[in-house]
């Protein structure tokens, strides 16, 4: 029997998660690592400072204890009560008395200041040292004067010398002036990779994306020119290759023309008409073939300003004019800058798949508000519809859902993958999705 042993896997806490841009990033890499460089400088140039003020004041306090006792001790008692405000200083004052008891000092800065203190008059004074019981740090020591009065020293030790109110300020505009600084380098670095990554994405089916300017220093200019050098191979290697299909039509117009022409004068006419549908068909996959080789490579057609409700209109009629059921409700109601002749391929190969499935074909056309405004144009048809799990692969060439491989009923396969690239070519987007009430929809956003 064995046992799994399953190990958990550990998620980093949400506020831990990286920014997604490199730009962020690199910022926050900088910005945290230079302030907390400059914090911790800083903070030892302040301790330095309050470690050097400290060591001046015990000398001091050492000193000025020493000779301030001394004068007490020599003077008449009756005239030591006059000099105890003289000689008192900020840190520290005397009295005639035993103080306060308590405990010996524990806090570290109390214990230098009572060690300084002992060595300057303990030689010649017993002294001992307690703690005051207080929020703020305070201790006294007492003595007695050669004659016996009791003197006690009320020390409340400073740190360091208060800090200057403007130092802050200074310190967060140095931290701002440093992120700023921060802010222009990054940016001058990831402003390369920006202008590539919007390069790559205008590059279309066309190939006609803006080139990179190959400037700046040279591993942006050499990634520049590397990236205008792939795209002038890619749109040689497209020319070739549509120069070559564009060819092979040609030349295969010919013989299909002359096959034809034989099959005309054959005496059996059932296996001639069964001969003229398959060059029939033959024919039209070739110059399918083409027309979607042609939409990868991009439509050459010009954008222009049209009246979208009239070309809509002058397709439906040109179905009815032939005796389709094809029908037209609603309207854009403005002009709009597309390609006609895409737009009027595009609606076409829709209108054809849904009369060849439902025999009839209604057009809606509105502006949706669930499509933010844009103009929303629907081919609808009462089909078999399609499984949801096949609505984005009928884009794809060549593919075909209907089973028995005849083309007047299953078409080429390359109906809606052409569509669907003059769609992108339009920066439009055509979608399929099956009716509630049965059927098909196909749905071309426009913007």
């Amino acid at each position: 029997m064995s046992t799994t042993i399953h190990t958990p896997v550990l998620h980093a806490p949400a506020f831990l998660h990286w920014p997604r841009t490199l730009f962020a990033r690199l910022a926050l890499i900088l910005v945290v690592g230079i302030a907390l460089a400059q914090g911790m400088s800083f903070w030892l140039t302040m301790t330095e400072r309050d470690q050097s003020m400290v060591n001046v004041m015990t000398g001091y306090v050492e000193r000025e204890v020493t000779s301030s006792v001394a004068l007490l001790d020599h003077l008449p008692p009756d005239e030591r009560a006059e000099w105890l405000p003289k000689l008192a200083r900020r840190s520290y004052t005397f009295i005639l008395g035993p103080g306060v008891t308590g405990t010996p000092p524990d806090a570290v800065l109390s214990e230098r200041f009572a060690k300084s203190i002992a060595e300057g008059i303990g030689k010649r004074y017993p002294l001992t040292v307690n703690a005051v019981p207080g929020d703020a740090e305070r201790f006294q020591v007492h003595l007695r004067l050669t004659d016996g009065t009791p003197l006690t020293i009320d020390m409340r030790p400073m740190p360091g010398a208060p800090m200057s109110g403007w130092l802050p300020v200074v310190l967060v505009l140095q931290l701002v002036v440093m992120a700023a600084c921060c802010w222009i380098a990054v940016r001058i670095a990831t402003r390369p990779l920006k202008q590539l990554a919007q390069a790559a994405d205008a590059l279309g089916p066309d190939l006609k994306a803006q080139r990179l300017p190959e400037s700046g220093p040279d591993e942006v200019a050499r990634a520049a020119k590397a990236f205008n050098a792939m795209q002038d191979r890619v749109a040689m290697y497209m020319k070739q290759r549509m120069q070559i299909l564009a060819a092979i039509t040609h030349d295969l117009q010919t013989p299909i023309t002359r096959m034809r022409l034989r099959v005309d004068v054959m005496d059996d006419s059932a296996t001639g008409a069964r001969l003229q549908q398959d060059l029939k068909e033959m024919e039209t996959l070739v110059k399918e073939g083409v027309t979607y080789a042609r939409t990868l490579h991009g439509t050459q057609e010009a954008p222009a300003r049209i009246d979208p409700d009239a070309l809509i209109e002058s397709i439906v009629d040109d179905y009815r004019d032939a005796g389709m059921d094809v029908s037209l409700s609603g309207s854009i109601g403005r002009a709009m800058v597309t390609r006609p002749q895409a737009l009027r391929r595009i609606v076409g190969n829709l209108v054809d798949n849904a009369l060849k499935y439902s025999g009839d074909a209604p057009v809606v056309v509105d502006i949706g508000a669930e499509v933010n405004g844009r103009v929303r144009l629907s081919v609808l048809d009462r089909g078999p519809g399609i499984p949801e799990a096949s609505l984005e692969a009928v884009f794809e060439p060549f593919v075909r859902l209907e089973e028995s491989r005849n083309r007047q009923t299953g078409g080429t396969g390359l109906g809606l993958a052409i569509a669907r690239q003059l769609a992108r070519a339009m920066d439009a987007e055509l979608t399929l999705r099956n009716r509630d009430e049965g059927g098909l929809e196909a749905r071309l956003i426009l913007s």
